[in-house]
């Protein structure tokens, strides 16, 4: 696909770029190279790929889902500044 310079300034617009019409010329034709490297590679037949999250195949470390400190509303709420039973108390924000 191949740019124009009209094109070029419209993206450029878009794009809040200010760029001086002797640039546009050789900018056009250097989007346009990149735009067909992006269609050569449209071209390539990735059937059978598996989508990458990663570049490195790996397994995240992953550990137990465990409850390690729990079950001590008086050692937790020792250092609060206002408590109601076994919740921290704050003041009230929302009028």
């Amino acid at each position: 696909m191949a740019l124009d310079t009209d094109t070029v300034r419209r993206i450029a617009r878009l794009a809040r770029l200010h760029i001086p019409d002797a640039d546009l010329e050789p900018l056009a034709g250097e989007l346009s190279n990149i735009i067909g490297w992006v269609e050569q590679l449209a071209e390539v037949d990735t059937d059978g790929v598996a989508p990458m999250t990663s570049v490195v195949e790996t397994t995240p470390h992953l550990r137990d889902d465990v409850v390690n400190d729990g079950g001590y509303p008086d050692r937790v709420l020792a250092n609060a500044p206002d408590a109601e039973g076994e919740f921290f108390a704050v003041p009230k924000v929302i009028e």
